[in-house]
This record gives C-alpha cells, sequence and structure tokens, in this order.
C-alpha cells in the first residue's frame, strides 16, 4: 500500500507550493491538503494563538490522522507550535515545515534574522531557531524584522507590490545578520530574486518536504 500525507495549510498559495514539491520529489506518495484560510486573520485579530485557534489546529491534526496518513505535515509559522502540543498527543509523526530550515539557519551562522510579512510568524520562528539552537548546542541571536504591508498587499492580490516591499527590507537588514530565514513558507516565491543578496536566504518548503521523506523512509 502507498504511502499517504496530509498536509495541515492555512494559506491557500501554499497548497500549492507543496503540491508542486511532492510531484518534483515525491510522486509515488498520495498527498491529501487541508486548508482552513481563517487561522492566520484571526490569530491576527488574537494578537497570536489563543486556546480557541489552538483547539482548532488540534482538530484538523486529529482529523489528518483519521484519513490514515503515514505522516502529517503543518505548513504554516505561525500555528507551528500547536504541532508541538499535538506531538504528545497524536501517535502520527507530524512535520513542521520550518524545523529544517532552523537547523540549517543554525548551522549557517551566529546572528539569525528572521523576515516575515506577518507578525504572528516572527514569534515562531524565532522560538523554534532559538530551541534548535539549544539542541545543537550553539548560542545564536535572532534578529526580527517586519515587511510593512507585503502581506496585505498579496491578499489583495498585488504580488509584484508584495515583492518589491521585501526586497526594499531584505538588502539593508542582511547587513546585520549571517543568514535570513523566510519566516512564512508563501515567501519561497522570493528565492528567484535575491540571489544578489550577500549571506544565505533559506526558506523552508523544499526542506520540509526533504524532511517528510526522509521520514517515510524514501
Amino acid at each position: 500500500m502507498g504511502k499517504l500525507v496530509v498536509g495541515v495549510h492555512t494559506a491557500a498559495s501554499v497548497v500549492k507550493i507543496v503540491a508542486d514539491l511532492f510531484r518534483e520529489m515525491l510522486p509515488d506518495v498520495e498527498l491529501v491538503n487541508f486548508l482552513d484560510d481563517s487561522i492566520v486573520q484571526a490569530a491576527v485579530a488574537a494578537g497570536g494563538v489563543n486556546e480557541v485557534l489552538a483547539s482548532r489546529m488540534y482538530h484538523h491534526y486529529v482529523a489528518a490522522e483519521l484519513t490514515g496518513a503515514d505522516v502529517i505535515l503543518v505548513t504554516c509559522s505561525t500555528v507551528g507550535e500547536t504541532a508541538d502540543i499535538a506531538r504528545q498527543l497524536i501517535p502520527t509523526p507530524i512535520v513542521k515545515i520550518d524545523d529544517a530550515m532552523c537547523e540549517q539557519a543554525v548551522r549557517a551562522g551566529g546572528t539569525i534574522g528572521v523576515l516575515a510579512t506577518v507578525e504572528s510568524t516572527l514569534g515562531p520562528t524565532s522560538r523554534l531557531i532559538q530551541r534548535k539552537a539549544e539542541e545543537a548546542g550553539r548560542v545564536v541571536e535572532v534578529k526580527t524584522r517586519l515587511a510593512q504591508g507585503a502581506f496585505q498587499a498579496l491578499a489583495r492580490g498585488e504580488a509584484e507590490l508584495h515583492d518589491r516591499l521585501v526586497l526594499d527590507v531584505i538588502d539593508e537588514y542582511a547587513k546585520e545578520v549571517d543568514v535570513v530565514v523566510f519566516a512564512q513558507a508563501s515567501m519561497v516565491r522570493l528565492l528567484p530574486l535575491v540571489g544578489h543578496v550577500a549571506v544565505p536566504v533559506l526558506s523552508s518548503p523544499r526542506l520540509g518536504v526533504e524532511s517528510v521523506k526522509q521520514r517515510l523512509g524514501l
């Protein structure tokens, strides 16, 4: 019987990104996607992931388990910490799309820049980096930066404005850090545009799908 992965998403754009990577990297694995695109907006309005939102995410994880998933892939940075709780309650392995990226960032340098377009992702991503650093026995400094207005531009369908607002930030920001981390999987669209940046720029989707592949033993 073939392998089944369930992706739990909060952004429609990430569903396509992950599906494309599965076709490339895991063509024989079935991918089922759960999308709740109201979660991030609710988290922003609430100032973070509250108990209600955490409960909603937990129910998504339970539903994913009930499909018979071999692995659950969580693609949203804002809600990533809900996966840490679910891992203690659900036997199905849960892979956070950010885990491998944050591990690589810790290996890349002592000052790590976290760049986001949604403020609610900054805290969870920064804490994940610090945890990965502790696990690796390293001490790092995390600096965060928000590309103001970029998320709203993308939500309006103004992709070019979104990209310009992020790129306006990254050149100066890169002078302060050893590596830049894109805090949201949706920001992977910018990787072809940052080849000129003097430090490594990391994005999570490909690294996250590679982690799923390893977890499946493929």
